[in-house]
């Protein structure tokens, strides 16, 4: 998955822990963050309406979305008359700026690089694979967790897993944390590798191992259990810690 290992060279420790502060901070509620994801897998950009078919919501409120992304940093908008011309009503079409704040929108080799990991994991054992993929991914968070925080000591549990869900949701994933009972769970309800986890889904482990890592990092060895996963058919991918 040549993606994981090139994206934490591409910033600075503080560069890193500074764009996805910046991918997060406007993210008012869980509309506003699925409709960052929504833009950022489509470099030809949006229309409010296009948001607000996508959304069933009334297009006033998605220009509202999507101009508060704008007022962040996290969209880019231009200006369009019809037929290229001065006359007719303007239309806005709104762009990710990703490539700006040096986390990349995603590509479809990367896509085709997760198909081939997935197939290349079919083929060996399944206890051997899934140990295999749950290592690779939380080396990778473990890395991913030294960008974020470099040279801070641990925090609490709490900030460290709420940390966690952004760094995820600035790779891909729209992640959230939230309270369950007595423990804390880590929500996904979208997720990169999931056209080939339904296929095989012991890639998943790899996401498991980054929770694990990254959390390993920023507060302290944790045992990580899934809960549910979208690629097994649940609503959405939730891991308990």
């Amino acid at each position: 998955m040549g993606s994981f290992d090139d994206q934490p060279a591409r910033l600075d420790d503080a560069g890193f822990s500074a764009a996805v502060a910046a991918v997060t901070s406007a993210f008012g509620d869980p509309t506003r963050r699925q409709i960052y994801l929504f833009v950022r897998e489509r470099p030809d950009g949006v229309t409010a309406s296009e948001v607000a078919a996508k959304f069933a919501l009334h297009s006033n409120v998605a220009r509202h979305h999507l101009d508060k992304l704008t007022a962040g940093g996290h969209l880019e908008v231009s200006v369009l008359r019809a037929n290229g011309s001065g006359a007719g009503r303007p239309s806005k079409r709104y762009r990710s700026t990703a490539q700006e704040t040096g986390l990349p929108a995603p590509r479809r080799g990367d896509d085709l690089l997760i198909s081939l990991l997935g197939e290349a994991l079919a083929r060996i054992p399944a206890d051997q694979a899934e140990s295999m993929a749950e290592a690779v991914g939380e080396d990778y968070g473990r890395r991913l967790a030294g960008q974020m925080s470099p040279g801070e000591s641990h925090r609490s549990f709490r900030s460290a897993l709420h940390a966690i869900a952004d760094a995820l949701t600035a790779h891909g994933f729209e992640a959230h944390a939230e309270a369950r009972g007595g423990s804390l769970a880590l929500i996904k309800e979208s997720c990169p590798f999931f056209d080939t986890a339904r296929q095989h889904p012991v890639i998943c482990a790899v996401d498991r191992g980054m929770v694990r890592g990254m959390l390993a990092g920023l507060y302290g060895e944790t045992v990580v259990a899934t809960e549910s996963s979208r690629a097994m058919g649940d609503d959405a991918c939730v891991s308990i810690v």
